[in-house]
């Protein structure tokens, strides 16, 4: 099914624009007059709502709640087929602010809702708009089983709106949200009509996905791309100076990477001279292997170390990081999900957050546990945002559209 879900979308595109041109064929007498046609003069039209919303607060337990919004067709009264939106990592709003102009939550929920879902989206625990956190307390002692819990909640909410079709409820998650929502999943599954994985992440998300990004993809990037003469070394003024080493995946697709300006000088200082028997080495550059690596997984190392007084509030915090290291990986989870329930994986081909790996990582799992239903799309040139990116950086950005038609096409093949 790798390629031909796409394909299907395609063919059938393809015979609706056809019917429509043949319908819309006119056919003049062979001696007309343009002058004799008259048009009756245009009015604008007025705003039709096509998407209307409902805002909620979740009980999330123990003195926890957080804002919701359900979005949903304007026209009818339902049952609505329902899905509910899990966010990824990080300070992320029920719209998974990124800026503001790209809203990814937002896109989908209204993509959706246009076109006849009833969409629940919600705040993560001690967040609020555009990436605040709005209680330290509850932000800083949150884990990953606290944001399982919270789906579930979100869950029968959403299941328990008067106009949702409670046996027709799918689960999208994003990033961080493709470890709990097969969990959810797995936990209800009767409660659950299909599952889509965007941005998947199959193996642990602190021990692999946060290496990769740390260490592997700037040391790849260091080497394709800095050492243009392939010499093993590289300036130190070029690694200062350019905004990939930094900042190779974007702050919010996971956990940003400080500044190493400083540490990669000091670097310098001290090693270049022990180095001194390659003739390559000279004053000024770093040897990628032996000094620039060590750099980074020491910055690696930094951020998964358990220490209660460092925290990032945008990006999460100590006990948080300490409790997805812990974590069962994806891969080891996703082939106990109900051979019943559809799964649907979207993943970029340049996401450097979430590489593609991990979703055929997951896709060659569910085949070989031979779960019947099972299917993967990728896109070339689209990042974890599905949004054009290179290899090293995740672009920002609107959706691709190609991405949300397939998405939608998909839940409603579901949801009947």
């Amino acid at each position: 099914m790798f390629r031909s879900f796409v394909n299907s979308i395609f063919a059938i595109t393809i015979g609706m624009a056809l019917l429509i041109s043949i319908n819309m064929l006119v056919y003049l007498p062979l001696s007309f007059d343009p002058t004799s046609l008259s048009f009756s003069k245009a009015f604008p039209q007025p705003e039709i709502q096509i998407v209307k919303y409902r805002n909620l607060t979740i009980d999330l337990g123990n003195g926890v709640s957080t804002n919701a919004q359900i979005t949903y067709p304007a026209m009818g009264n339902g049952p609505f087929p329902g899905v509910l939106l899990v966010p990824g990592s990080g300070a992320t709003d029920m719209n998974s602010t990124l800026n503001e102009n790209v809203k990814p939550f937002w896109e989908i929920a209204n993509y959706l809702s246009e076109r006849g879902f009833e969409v629940l989206r919600y705040d993560k625990r001690g967040v609020g708009p555009n990436l605040t956190v709005e209680d330290s307390n509850v932000w800083g002692n949150m884990t990953v089983t606290d944001l399982i819990n919270d789906a579930e909640k979100a869950l029968i909410v959403l299941s328990e709106q008067p106009d949702i079709e409670p046996k027709s409820i799918s689960i999208v998650g994003h990033s961080e949200g493709t470890i709990i929502v097969p969990r959810i999943a797995v936990d209800n599954p009767t409660k659950v009509k299909s599952i889509v994985l965007m941005g998947a992440v199959a193996q642990n998300l602190i021990k692999d996905i946060l290496y990769y990004q740390v260490v592997d993809l700037r040391y790849d990037y260091a080497k394709q791309v800095l050492d243009t003469n392939h010499t093993g070394y590289i300036p130190i003024d070029r690694i200062a100076s350019d905004p990939h080493l930094d900042d190779v995946v974007v702050n919010l697709s996971l956990l940003d990477t400080d500044n190493v300006t400083n540490a990669i000088k000091a670097a310098a200082e001290d090693n270049v001279e022990s180095d001194s028997g390659n003739q390559n080495n000279e004053t000024g550059y770093l040897n990628i292997e032996t000094q620039l690596k060590p750099l980074l997984i020491k910055e690696y190392e930094d951020k998964i170390a358990f220490d209660l007084s460092k925290c990032s509030k945008i990006i999460g915090c100590p006990i948080w990081i300490k409790s997805e290291t812990d974590l069962i990986p994806n891969l080891s989870t996703i082939g106990n999900v109900s051979r019943s329930i559809p799964i649907l994986i979207l993943q970029g081909e340049n996401d450097s957050a979430t590489p593609i790996e991990q979703g055929l990582l997951l896709h060659q799992q569910l085949d070989k546990v031979n779960h019947p239903d099972h299917t993967l799309i990728t896109y070339p040139n689209l990042g974890h945002f599905f949004y054009s990116s290179s290899k090293w950086q995740n672009g920002l950005g609107p959706i691709y559209p190609q991405v949300l038609a397939d998405l939608y096409s998909w839940l409603d093949s579901y949801s009947k």
